[in-house]
């Protein structure tokens, strides 16, 4: 196999003695595991070693390679600048990689800029490999702001990269685990933290790796994880191999997680196409949420309104209801369009006009474009009747949205909706979302209850 062998790794600076002085003695089965996971890799003697690490050049919608002949760093940052590296780099792996990206259209190259040094993301997993093996040329890859799937269809561009080129080829995918593991820890804790490292560590020690698909962002985000989308390339460039995977350690004394992770490629196995799988089981959604997705799929792809299916419940197709389409892409709004009661014949006409409004005309967004499609989420919201209120104080935020009205000005606000904790909040985002002035007096309120689809 051209790729043969996976590598997760975490790269706490003071593991190196010079950094440390003594304090890598509290995590000797880590600095144990590295070392044996090095060695692994001298046995294996790869002509690339492709090393992913959160802190290379990062970009939101870019995925930047670095183009150097060669690379060199050392660790000053740290006080220990005695200790440096360089690395020559592959340049025909680069360039075979790039060339993919363009004739695809994906968002990966060697256009970045910024950091000319090796980072520490880097450095870590090398200051190891070099002790025992230095016969190896460099491809340093950053990570992106796009969805995980992405990041796991860049793997699987340098899996066929290394297949086209025959070159064997081992893939570290640098990243440490939460970092919010311990009130004493430098940054203190958040439940989320634990949470997260038990369930990665859970994956990543199965190799079962299309559940990092799964993780919801706004999860990872509180769990203040550093390597779920370099864990996720790596994951990517094992597509449909077969691994023996060894989990070699996990430790967090000083409040960030640290694991160790080993696979070794033993074969082919097309059941472990984990994104085909991810992708498939989105389209079996709720019957609210798989309408939205195909009317907006099928508008985008066509250029027409879908039909009415003909296996939908009976309420969509006999009851009239207001609905609101909402579109998310890597947990961030990418648009919101309804309709505060009926305006179509059905709740199914309602959902299929408000989905392609709400993913083509929503005025605060571009048009989404057909390369998203297959990374967005979708929330159908079907809105029960507004009855009007006298005070502010029989809002619920998690049980009731609001519609704020004066004269033809009229606003609306979802219930239960992330950063909307208060009544308060939630009117004046309304009567902002109206156009009325946030403090006039004379207002109408209502409130009305929804039925999330999700």
């Amino acid at each position: 196999m051209a790729v043969s062998a996976g590598f997760m790794a975490p790269h706490p600076p003071l593991i190196i003695p010079e950094i440390g002085k003594g304090e890598q003695n509290k995590i000797k089965e880590t600095v144990k595991a590295y070392h044996q996971a090095a060695r692994e890799i001298a046995v294996l003697k790869p002509e690339t070693i492709i090393l992913i690490s959160p802190h290379n050049v990062m970009y939101r919608d870019y995925f930047h390679i670095r183009p150097e002949k060669k690379l060199a760093g050392d660790f000053a940052q740290f006080r220990a600048g005695q200790v440096s590296m360089e690395a020559v780099c592959d340049t025909d792996f680069i360039k075979e990689l790039c060339e993919e990206g363009k004739k695809t259209g994906k968002p990966w190259g060697i256009q970045g800029g910024g950091a000319r040094k090796l980072d520490h993301g880097t450095m870590v997993p090398l200051y190891f490999i070099n002790q025992y093996y230095q016969d190896y040329k460099l491809v340093s890859v950053g990570l992106s702001g796009l969805p995980l799937s992405e990041h796991y269809r860049l793997g699987q561009a340098i899996r066929r990269t290394a297949e086209v080129l025959e070159r064997k080829t081992v893939i570290v995918a640098s990243g440490d685990l939460s970092h919010y593991l311990k009130e004493t820890g430098p940054y203190g804790y958040r439940k989320e933290g634990p949470e997260y490292d038990h369930a990665v560590m859970e994956v990543m020690e199965k190799a079962d790796f299309g559940r990092l698909l799964e993780f919801p962002e706004e999860f990872c985000s509180k769990a203040g994880e550093c390597g779920h989308r370099s864990f996720t390339i790596m994951a990517g460039a094992l597509d449909g191999l077969q691994v023996q995977p060894e989990r070699l350690s996990y430790q967090g004394p000083f409040g960030v997680g640290y694991g160790i992770c080993t696979y070794h490629v033993t074969g082919k196995d097309p059941k472990r196409r984990f994104l085909d799988q991810y992708l498939q089981e989105k389209r079996k959604d709720d019957p609210y949420v798989a309408l939205a997705r195909n009317s907006l799929e099928c508008y985008i792809n066509t250029g027409r309104h879908l039909p009415i299916p003909e296996d939908i419940p009976r309420e969509m197709r006999d009851c009239r209801a207001g609905a609101f389409v909402s579109i998310h892409k890597s947990g961030q709004l990418r648009g919101c369009i309804g309709t505060i009661g009926p305006v179509y014949e059905n709740i199914a006409r309602e959902i299929i006009e408000n989905a392609i409004s709400a993913g083509t005309r929503d005025p605060r967004f571009h048009p989404i474009r057909p390369d998203e499609l297959p990374d967005l989420t979708y929330h159908v919201d079907i809105l029960g009747t507004p009855e009007r209120i006298t005070s502010i104080h029989e809002l619920d935020v998690k049980k009731y949205g609001v519609i704020v009205s004066q004269g033809r000005k009229r606003g609306l606000l979802l219930p239960d909706l992330d950063g909307v904790d208060t009544p308060e909040q939630q009117v004046a985002i309304a009567m902002q979302k109206a156009g009325i002035p946030i403090d006039s007096q004379e207002v109408t309120l209502e409130r009305f209850q929804v039925i999330r689809h999700e």
